[in-house]
């Protein structure tokens, strides 16, 4: 996935850890700048940094809310993507029985075994991706045989109130799939990211300068902004990670079908 090439790799807690530091350094940096000249500067200047500092602020407040909408909405379709998937495979499975009697088994053995491979590769991370192509392969290889065997039904029985609904059903299985597989390669782009952090660490270093033309250390409360901001972040970042971080889509509707199908 592109979207993974700088950011993906690491594991969240690095990225916020590392960007609450670059917070609170560069806040004791611009602190230090705004004390060097605050001698050397008037008040009106100062109100103007305090103005400057309010529109990073308020630019800062923009692109979170922006970006954690991007990464909810994505889970949200993540999570009806799964939905989906799992009622187009209980309908298909239920009209295995429109099939002719002599298919009803072999069908029924392969959604089976569908069903496992489909609960398989949901708890697989996104990043061993020789583990999962070895998976699609499994999973493509069972599309096909019920795809031919869905021909080969319609052959004895072409009727479309029989074997014509379950060789739709069995399309929609197969749409299905490939549309959930299409949003988990959907992040939100890294450079909505990149920005966000650079936002993140330059609103510290405002504040820290705003903080020292004032000549008053704000440390405390400059500490727990940076504490709320990094969870934000992670949250974000988590959300955004499918199969990954620790917020993940609740795979047991498909669990549940896996459970039907043995008993």
């Amino acid at each position: 996935m592109n979207q993974q090439d700088l950011l993906y790799e690491f594991n969240s807690v690095v990225i916020v850890v590392i960007l609450f530091i670059a917070i609170v350094a560069f806040n004791e940096v611009g602190f230090r700048v705004g004390r060097f000249i605050q001698s050397h500067t008037d008040d009106e200047v100062k109100a103007l940094t305090s103005s400057i500092q309010a529109s990073v602020l308020g630019l800062l407040a923009l692109l979170l809310g922006f970006t954690f909408s991007m990464s909810m909405q994505r889970y949200d379709n993540r999570s009806m993507a799964l939905i989906d998937e799992a009622n187009a495979i209980g309908t298909a499975i239920l009209r295995v029985q429109l099939l002719p009697e002599a298919y009803r088994d072999e069908a029924g053995n392969l959604f089976r075994q569908y069903v496992g491979l489909r609960v398989e590769i949901g708890q697989l991370d996104l990043t061993k991706t020789d583990e999962r192509n070895s998976y699609n392969d499994r999973i493509a290889s069972l599309q096909n045989r019920l795809w031919a065997l869905a021909i080969s039904a319609t052959e004895v029985d072409p009727r479309p109130v029989t074997t014509g609904v379950f060789v739709k059903s069995l399309n929609d299985v197969i749409d299905s799939q490939g549309k959930r597989n299409a949003l988990l390669q959907m992040q939100v782009p890294e450079v909505v990211l990149i920005l966000l952090f650079i936002v993140f660490v330059s609103s510290g270093g405002i504040m820290g300068y705003s903080a020292g033309l004032s000549g008053k250390r704000m440390f405390a409360p400059i500490v727990l902004v940076s504490v709320l901001i990094t969870l934000i972040v992670f949250i974000i970042i988590d959300l955004d990670r499918p199969k990954r971080g620790l917020i993940q889509v609740n795979q047991s509707v498909m669990a549940e079908l896996l459970n039907d199908r043995k008993e």
